[in-house]
C-alpha cells in the first residue's frame, strides 16, 4: 500500500464504520471529548453557565423567535470556538510543554477567535436588546 493509501484510509475511517454505526461512534466519541471538555476546562464550563443564563434571559426579552435564536446562537458560537480552542492547547501540549513560538502563536489564535467570538455576541445581544429597547 502506497502512503497516500495508507493516509487515505486512516482519514477516512475504520473500514466497516459505515452508516448507522459510524453515526453511533462519532456520537459516542462526541460526549466523550464534551466530559473531557466539562472536566478538564474551567472556561467550558463557565461559558456552559453563560448559556444556561442567556437561556433564561432570553425568555424575559420581548424580542422575535428570530432574535432569540440569534442570541443563544452568538453564545453557543462562543461555546464552540471554546471547544476547538481547548483542543489545539491539548494538541500544542501533548506535542511538548518547552516554549516554542509556533506553540504559542497557536494558542494566542485560539484565544483570539474566543474573543472575537465573545465581541460578536456582545454586539449581538447589544445590537438586538438596543433595538427592542432604545427605540
Amino acid at each position: 500500500m502506497s502512503k497516500t493509501q495508507s493516509h487515505h484510509s486512516q482519514t477516512s475511517g475504520k473500514p466497516g464504520n459505515t452508516g448507522l454505526t459510524r453515526i453511533i461512534k462519532a456520537t459516542g466519541y462526541s460526549w466523550k471529548g464534551l466530559k473531557a471538555a466539562f472536566k478538564h476546562e474551567a472556561a467550558i464550563r463557565q461559558e456552559l453557565v453563560l448559556l444556561a443564563i442567556a437561556i433564561g434571559l432570553v425568555c424575559f426579552f420581548d424580542v422575535t423567535i428570530v432574535e432569540r435564536i440569534l442570541m443563544l446562537g452568538a453564545v453557543v458560537l462562543v461555546l464552540i470556538v471554546e471547544l476547538i480552542n481547548s483542543a489545539i492547547e491539548a494538541v500544542v501540549d501533548r506535542i511538548g510543554t518547552e516554549h516554542h513560538e509556533l506553540s504559542g502563536r497557536a494558542k494566542d489564535i485560539g484565544s483570539a477567535a474566543v474573543m472575537v467570538a465573545l465581541g460578536f455576541a456582545a454586539f449581538t445581544w447589544l445590537y438586538i436588546l438596543g433595538g427592542v429597547y432604545l427605540r
